[in-house]
C-alpha cells in the first residue's frame, strides 16, 4: 500500500521528489474512480488532489493514517475542510502559486471582451471584410472592477493600471490600512457593481456569495457591461447571465468556471447560441509556469507536515 496518493496530473519532477523517500501511487485519473481511490488509502499518510477529487467524509473515513491533504491549487470547495479538521488532516493549499497566471487571463479576456474583433474569423473566411462592424473599445480610462482583492486581485490591479485604467475593489477581509489598496480604490459592493465597466470577479464560493451577482445586481450595472469569473461557477447566477446578455444588460462575459463541472448536456445546451461569451474549462490558472509552481509548493507543503522540510 502507498505511502502517497496522487489522483490528478501535476509535474514529475516533483513527484520524483517525494518518491525519493516514499511509496508514491500517481493516477491521473484517480479523480474519477472514488472506490479505487478508497482502497488505496489505507496505509497512506498523504493525500495529493487537483480539483476534481471530490475530499469528502467518506474518503477521509478510508485513510486513518492520513495526515496532510495536498491541494494543486488554492479553493477548497471540492475539501470538506471541517471534516478534514475532524480527522486530523492538515490542508495545505498551494497559496500564490497562480497569481499571476489568473490575473493575466483575466486582463486578456477583458481586452477580447472590449475590442469585440476575435469573433470574426468565421466572416473573413467567408470572403467578407467586417471592419465597420467589429469596432471595439480601448481599456484606457475604463473602469476595472475587481470583486475580491486578495493576491490575484491584486495583481490583476497592476496589470490594469499598466493600461492607464481606474481601478476599484471591494472586498471586506482585506483591511483598509492593507498596503495592496494602493493599486486600487476601496468602495463597497453596490458602488463596485455600479461603477465598472468591467467587472472581474475573485472570490472564493461561500454562502454569502453563492449567485452574489445575479440579475438584480445585473440590472445595476452599466448597460453594456463586461463580466468575467476566474474564481468560483456558484459566484454568478449562471441562467440570469445568459438574460442579461440576450438582452445587451451585460455587453460580453468571460467565463472559466462554472457551476457544475465538467458541463452536462443540458448544462452546456443553456449556453448554446449565447451572445459575445467567451467560454473556457477552468484553466485561467493553468501556465506551464504556474503547474510547475503549484506542483513545486504542493510538495514542499507535504514533505513539511511530514517531516519538517522546509
Amino acid at each position: 500500500m502507498p505511502d502517497i496518493v496522487i489522483t490528478e496530473f501535476m509535474d514529475e519532477g516533483p513527484v520524483e521528489e517525494l518518491k525519493a523517500g516514499y511509496d508514491v501511487h500517481w493516477d491521473k485519473t484517480l479523480c474519477d474512480k472514488p472506490e479505487e481511490l478508497k482502497a488505496l488509502l489505507g496505509d497512506a499518510v498523504a493525500l495529493i488532489v487537483r480539483n476534481r477529487t471530490q475530499v469528502t467524509d467518506d474518503i477521509l473515513s478510508a485513510g486513518p493514517k492520513l495526515r496532510v491533504l495536498g491541494r494543486l491549487g488554492v479553493g477548497l470547495d471540492n475539501v470538506d475542510v471541517p471534516a478534514c479538521e475532524r480527522f486530523g488532516v492538515k490542508v495545505c493549499p498551494a497559496t500564490g502559486s497562480n497569481n499571476v497566471s489568473v490575473a493575466e487571463y483575466a486582463i486578456c479576456a477583458m481586452m477580447m471582451l472590449l475590442r469585440g474583433s476575435f469573433y470574426a474569423k468565421d466572416d473573413i473566411l467567408a470572403g467578407k471584410w467586417p471592419r465597420t462592424g467589429n469596432v471595439g473599445l480601448e481599456a484606457r480610462g475604463r473602469t476595472l472592477g475587481l470583486l475580491g482583492f486578495g493576491m490575484i486581485g491584486q495583481s490583476a490591479a497592476r496589470m490594469a493600471r499598466g493600461l492607464e485604467m481606474e481601478v476599484i475593489a471591494h472586498d471586506p477581509h482585506v483591511p483598509g490600512d492593507a498596503q495592496g489598496w494602493k493599486l486600487a480604490e476601496r468602495v463597497s459592493l453596490d458602488d463596485l457593481i455600479a461603477r465598472s465597466d468591467i467587472l472581474s470577479v475573485h472570490v472564493p464560493l461561500l454562502p454569502e456569495t453563492r449567485n452574489l451577482i445575479d440579475a438584480a445586481a445585473m440590472a445595476r450595472m452599466k448597460k453594456g457591461s463586461f463580466l468575467i469569473n476566474t474564481a468560483r461557477g456558484g459566484v454568478i447566477e449562471e441562467d440570469d447571465l445568459i438574460a442579461a446578455l440576450k438582452s445587451g444588460q451585460i455587453g460580453g462575459a468571460a467565463l472559466d468556471v462554472f457551476a457544475d463541472e465538467p458541463l452536462s448536456q443540458e448544462g452546456a445546451a443553456k449556453f448554446a447560441g449565447v451572445p459575445n461569451l467567451i467560454m473556457t474549462p477552468h484553466i485561467s490558472g493553468v501556465t506551464e509556469e504556474s503547474s510547475a509552481a503549484i506542483s513545486t509548493i504542493t510538495v514542499a507543503n507535504v514533505l513539511r507536515e511530514l517531516e519538517g522540510v522546509s
